[in-house]
């Protein structure tokens, strides 16, 4: 599996939640190391320069996502939310979060990762009571586990993204297609 970060699904909290990928199936985790974990605070613009996470981050770090993804299926579901998960989401949105800097050449946001990890909760605790809910919706993709902000025209979209796995429905599903229909011979 593709070891680099995806942003497709349109939110911060949503692209952290889908960091474990094919939860049906295989379950791939992007957080394998603290390494990994600084690289996606990074690679999603979260952070300019971060301290070096260790083990203890990364386990924080996918409780919370963990708790983000029950507290965003329950959402999608029309359900209640989760109440350990409501608890561990909250309990690292009251931390302190990443705080921007004004420097010589422009903003900078230089954290460590416990203040990474408050600011991606508290952008959880914003999309999961803000006007967005109604535009979740879950990867077409039965591979695929995660769920994206719809804001397509009409909302019709069917995939989290179409690089990731739109192409790939769409080329087996010609594949298919072409499998099952006669050929036809010109003389």
């Amino acid at each position: 599996m593709n070891l680099d970060h995806v942003f497709v699904c349109g939110h911060p909290a949503l692209d952290f939640a889908a960091t474990l990928r094919a939860r049906r199936s295989a379950r791939f985790e992007m957080f394998a190391t603290p390494e990994r974990l600084n690289a996606w605070y990074v690679e999603c613009g979260l952070v300019d320069t971060i301290t070096p996470a260790d083990e203890q981050d990364v386990r924080e770090a996918t409780t919370v996502r963990e708790a983000v993804h029950r507290l965003v299926t329950n959402r999608v579901h029309g359900e209640d939310l989760d109440r350990e998960a409501l608890a561990v989401l909250n309990g690292a949105a009251r931390k302190a979060p990443v705080t921007p800097q004004l420097t010589m050449a422009g903003r900078h946001n230089e954290a460590t990762p416990g203040q990474a990890l408050a600011t991606v909760a508290r952008q959880a605790v914003e999309l999961l009571s803000g006007p967005d809910v109604p535009l979740l919706r879950e990867c077409g993709d039965p591979e695929c586990t995660r769920i994206y902000v719809d804001r397509s025209r009409g909302a019709r979209r069917q995939w989290c993204g179409m690089d990731s796995c739109g192409n790939r429905i769409k080329a087996a599903a010609y594949r298919a297609r072409k499998k099952t229909s006669p050929t036809v011979s010109v003389h």
